[in-house]
């Protein structure tokens, strides 16, 4: 009896001793979770129960279960490296078959797909081709070709005019070749539908005390004048009217193009306007129009909005990585490559945008460490090596014991 009994404890020092080199061998794996062996006794059992002066009859291994405990999370320079702050699991597509992992080192494919170096690609939320995030989940794809160019329509214009400036004649007409008939000019560049940068200037003529004339030019040769607009100030500085009127604050204007792109109609708001009396300054001119860009780069933020960075300073939404949780994560079960399947004791899959419900964070350019403790585990291999010397002394004091029976006469 005592032979089997020891046999039993020398499975289970040696499968815990299994544990615990998988889990030391695995102390640098981004994303590991340690494993721990649970033990429980066996007594034979008859029809009746089990007999008060029963002995045991050895261990088993009761289950093997990870620990989901959060590693520590540092820090890399990929942009595409993920980390969980908090629960949850990125979901991954492998195949179409869907599986959980919490190693978050992901790049991309050939093919503009965020994949970890076994293929796995990360799925979430797709966005439309203006950005939008929608429900669908799929997987996380950033778009390798050229952002299209848009055409400027809108700009605005925050300038300070001096008020103590000089007011030029009605007898001078304005000329751009003449700067004696304006008195400050400044420049912004506007795109047209082919993503040509065409350069508007914008020269300011006082004609009375609070009264301005905005002529506004393109890039011909020599330049043409595509709009004037007259500004009123108050006495206090401010924007009264433009044209004449209150309301819009903005005026039209269109350039006329010659290199076979539609002409660029845009209105310039200068509700930002000042007369102050300090020298002329320009505070900030802005237009939403853009060239064509080039993927630069990507990004991702906490909430898991991956956006794409282009060449010409612009951006897209791409999608938005998804996290999973389980009511009983222990119950996953294990693939291999840092990755868990859902099973019928994990319960099925919350899933959802980082940050909302019970799930964590996202920490882009990070990646999450092995939860493992060396020290921990370093001594627990000290105690099932013991656990294995011990029983394999029962074994020897057995047979000892047996021989000596054997020669008795």
């Amino acid at each position: 009896m005592a032979f089997n009994t020891a046999i039993s404890g020398l499975n289970a020092a040696t499968t815990d001793l299994n544990v615990i080199g998988n889990n030391i061998a695995n102390s640098s794996t981004s994303g590991f979770k340690a494993s721990r062996v649970q033990f429980s006794d066996v007594y034979p059992v008859s029809n009746f129960g089990v007999g008060t002066n029963t002995a045991g009859a050895g261990v088993k291994v009761d289950a093997i279960t990870q620990q989901f405990t959060q590693g520590n999370v540092n820090f890399t320079n990929s942009a595409l490296d993920l980390a969980i702050n908090g629960d949850g699991f990125f979901r991954l597509s492998d195949n179409g078959a869907t599986v959980y992992s919490r190693a978050g080192a992901f790049g991309l494919d050939a093919n503009g797909f965020v994949s970890n170096a076994s293929g796995l690609r990360l799925t979430g939320y797709l966005a439309d081709p203006t950005g939008n995030i929608t429900g669908a989940l799929g997987e996380m794809q950033v778009s390798l070709a050229d952002l299209a160019p848009s055409a400027t329509t809108t700009g605005d214009v925050g300038v300070n005019l001096d008020a103590t400036a000089g007011i030029i004649p009605g007898a001078i007409v304005f000329s751009t070749t003449n700067p004696n008939s304006y008195n400050n000019a400044t420049s912004l560049n506007v795109y047209d539908s082919l993503g040509t940068s065409h350069l508007t200037t914008m020269y300011f003529r006082k004609t009375a005390a609070n009264d301005w004339t905005v002529n506004v030019t393109d890039d011909a040769t020599p330049p043409n004048v595509i709009g004037t607009t007259t500004l009123a100030f108050t006495p206090a500085g401010a924007l009264s009217t433009v044209n004449g009127a209150a309301l819009p604050t903005s005026a039209n204007y269109t350039m006329v193009t010659t290199n076979g792109s539609n002409n660029i109609s845009f209105s310039l708001d200068y509700a930002q306007a000042t007369q102050f009396g300090s020298p002329f300054g320009v505070n900030f001119l802005t237009q939403n129009g853009y060239t064509t860009g080039r993927l630069a780069g990507v990004e991702i933020d906490s909430t898991g909005v991956l956006s794409a960075r282009y060449t010409n300073g612009q951006s897209l939404v791409q999608g938005q990585v998804v996290l999973s949780n389980f009511t009983n994560p222990q119950g996953l079960k294990p693939n291999g490559d840092t990755s868990w399947s859902e099973s019928s004791a994990s319960g099925i899959p919350l899933t959802g945008a980082p940050g909302t419900s019970s799930l964590g964070l996202v920490q882009s350019g990070a990646l999450e460490d092995s939860n493992v403790n060396l020290t921990e585990q370093l001594v627990a291999m000290i105690t099932a090596q013991r656990n294995f010397q011990a029983n394999a002394q029962v074994i020897s004091t057995e047979d000892a014991i047996t021989q000596t029976i054997i020669n008795m006469r």
